[in-house]
């Protein structure tokens, strides 16, 4: 079976070449084609999953390309890997069904089937990856693939949302491959199974030597450099910019993957790292809780404040993002009792997945109908459409927490866990860096997250779906579209991507726990047991947050975010320019501060050794006098300027006596020289810029590596 493995892989990429020709010639055909791809690669890796469930042998599970690069490309197949590759395979699926009406008038449609079949491969080779540098090669494959999906519009906001979205993948994966010379350094491997509680190899006694000096330094190092790599790919706090600024300009089903799928490529890598590298480690773990409070906090403010009905989609997924995070820092605080903790974020991971699948397929519903995504001008659109209703309201529900929907169960786990973990601080079983009032501090921002989910879900939901637009001829216009605003084929897969959701919160004892059994191995924890998710006790965190979210969305929506112009209620743009990280810090330091100090050093480098050079002329070889310097251009504009205006005079002595003419070809050669001169640095200057940094970074790591003890 392990052929499989690379079926799963190569075909779609592959299969992207081949429905580029094919699209070359019957766009139809090219769709169908491409469908057809995605539900073969979905039956393989759902039969791997249903032989994985089965406890099929392991020894047929793994394969390896010997000499790929000096290191191969090593893929294996567990729970973990075979439940995220066909979840990866089926959001691939569904989205690709959904584009056959959603781009039925986009253009460049035969470019996005050929990224998303080439992303669609790239994206489980990442998944079924068994070290890091088939994960990173995968890794920057899918980034540069999906880069085009952002791009697609080709408009001035798309290619600067692309542009960041680049330039955050591009250096997070920079980052990421200093970490793995540094990890391959001081371990001597990067497979995953043979990296398993490094950080505690005195205690497990591994067959790696972490005693020479300066050893445990360089593996935090590279630990921490890897965080920062997966954490931008996953849209953590501080890289998280990418995130609402792609999801408004990308398509819909682009979207979906993008938040649903994407992001938890770089959850793998967290998880591989946390869960396994620094399995059991509580500083770890206290630092990946950190940074998951924050993305956890700042991704709800944000969403809560947009009136544009994707960005709010994706700030809600750096919050969601943010949630994933706490569980997985909870995994490494409690050490052998985090089963909890591991099993809320892998279903978190899942759940936040397919309910983004269900939100993003509806928002791309109302784009094609209205082509606008701001609240105020799509108001009321979803009036009198069952259908539309019903998926998007479980998406709500879902998300938020509900009881009795999907992510009420993940959330009830992770929540517990942080309950746990302060109660476990008071006892004095565990020690830590935090306190039990700190604990209870993030608790709190744990349930205020989940309230301000509640609150600006209800706020999509209330303005698409219960109130009327403003304009009552709009109104009307949105009224005559029932029954024709998505063909059949878009109706039956967003019918069956809202209805999963419920189902895996009605049934948690049996698609819940399977799942979390199926991942729980990745994670290498031990079954917790049976989960009360309906006690008063788990229903409590739900309740408070539900409360919590009422508060918020009468007070801060109905009131301070909504004002009444001429006549009628409007929706206000209330977001801070503070909290947007990019233009606020990252332009400003990359963009300008950064060129303008290398510029001044390398001015100041320049003198140095003009002056240098006139110094040597002046006395070692004692010659003063310097060559003539032309005025403007080069030498060769002077002599080709200088023979033009010698032809110039002698047509004017002869042909042109009545109109001579009049051009210094000399001047007009040395602008010609000049504009090319300046087109030639604008071209080159992105990419010695980034060669620059990286080369930086590269000098950085190298003297680390040398001189680090």
């Amino acid at each position: 079976m392990s052929y499989l493995l690379a079926f799963s892989v190569f075909f779609p990429m592959a299969a992207a070449g081949v429905s580029y020709l094919i699209g070359r010639y019957r766009k139809d055909l090219r769709d169908c084609f491409a469908d057809a791809v995605t539900v073969i690669t979905f039956g393989v890796l759902l039969f791997l999953a249903v032989s994985i469930r089965a406890g099929h042998p392991a020894e047929a599970l793994g394969l390896t390309v010997p000499a790929v690069c000096g290191f191969g490309l090593h893929f294996a197949l567990d729970g973990f890997r075979a439940l995220y590759s066909a979840i990866a395979a089926f959001m691939w699926m569904m989205t690709t069904l959904f584009s056959g009406e959603y781009f039925a008038r986009y253009r460049n449609r035969n470019r996005y089937y050929f990224f998303l079949l080439l992303t669609l491969g790239a994206t489980i080779g990442v998944f079924l990856s068994a070290d890091f540098f088939t994960t990173f090669l995968f890794f920057e494959i899918m980034s540069f693939t999906s880069y085009v999906w952002v791009a697609h519009d080709e408009r001035k906001e798309s290619l600067r949302a692309a542009g960041t979205y680049l330039a955050v993948a591009v250096i997070g994966g920079l980052v990421m491959l200093m970490g793995i010379f540094l990890l391959d350094n001081v371990a001597g491997t990067l497979m995953f199974d043979e990296l398993v509680g490094l950080s505690e190899s005195y205690e497990l006694e591994l067959n790696v030597d972490i005693t020479v000096p300066g050893a445990v330094r360089k593996l935090w190092a590279a630990g921490i450099c890897m965080l920062f790599g997966f954490g931008a790919k996953a849209g953590a706090f501080p890289m998280h910019i990418w995130l609402p600024k792609a999801h408004p300009v990308a398509p819909a089903p682009a979207s979906a993957l993008l938040s649903g799928i994407l992001t938890k490529a770089g959850m793998f890598g967290v998880l591989v790292l946390g869960g396994g590298i620094f399995l059991g480690s509580a500083a770890f773990g206290s630092l990946i809780l950190i940074l998951g409070v924050c993305t956890m906090v700042l991704g709800a403010v944000l969403a809560l404040f947009s009136v544009d009905l994707k960005r709010t989609l994706a700030c809600s997924s750096v919050s969601q993002i943010g949630f994933i995070l706490v569980g997985v820092g909870m995994s490494g605080l409690l050490g052998e009792e985090n089963a909890l903790a591991a099993r809320g974020a892998l279903l978190h991971m899942v759940n936040h997945s397919l309910i983004k699948l269900a939100l993003f397929m509806a928002a791309g519903v109302v784009f094609m109908n209205v082509h606008r995504l701001d609240l105020n001008d799509i108001r009321g659109f979803g009036r009198n459409k069952p259908l539309l209703n019903y998926v998007f309201l479980m998406g709500a529900l879902g998300i938020g927490g509900i009881p009795l929907w999907n992510g009420y169960v993940s959330k009830t786990l992770i929540h517990e866990s942080i309950v746990e973990y302060a109660a476990l601080l008071e006892e004095g079983t565990v020690s830590g860096m935090f306190s039990p009032g700190a604990v209870r501090g993030i608790e709190w921002c744990f349930l205020i997250s989940g309230g301000l989910t509640v609150a600006y879900m209800a706020k999509l939901y209330v303005a698409l779906f219960v109130e009327k637009n403003g304009d009552a001829g709009v109104q009307e216009e949105f009224d005559s579209r029932r029954g024709t605003y998505m063909n059949r084929v878009s109706a039956c897969v967003l019918a069956f991507c809202g209805t999963l959701l419920p189902v895996m919160g009605f049934f948690p004892g049996v698609v819940m726990n399977g799942l979390a059994d199926m991942g729980q191995g990745f994670l290498h924890v031990q079954n917790a047991g049976e989960t009360a998710y309906f006690s008063l006790e788990n229903l409590r965190g739900s309740l408070v947050s539900l409360g919590i979210g009422a508060l918020v969305y009468a007070v801060v929506v109905r009131r301070w975010m909504m004002r009444r112009e001429e006549g009628r209620e409007v929706y206000l743009n209330r977001q801070n320019p503070y909290l947007d990280l990019e233009n606020l810090i990252y332009r400003p330091i990359l963009l300008r501060f950064l060129p303008f100090v290398l510029g001044v050093a390398c001015r100041l480098l320049d003198s140095l050794v003009d002056a240098a050079v006139v110094v040597l002329r002046k006395t070692v070889y004692r010659d003063s006098r310097l060559p003539h310097e032309l005025t403007e251009g080069t030498m060769l504009t002077h002599a080709l300027g200088c023979f033009a205006n010698g032809l110039e005079r002698i047509a004017n002595a002869t042909v042109f006596r009545k109109h001579k003419k009049k051009v210094d070809y000399e001047h007009k050669y040395a602008l010609i020289y000049e504009e090319l001169t300046e087109d030639t640095i604008i071209i080159r200057r992105s990419l010695s810029f980034g060669l620059l940094l990286f080369c930086g970074g590269l000098l950085i790591t190298v003297g680390y590596l040398l001189f680090s003890r």
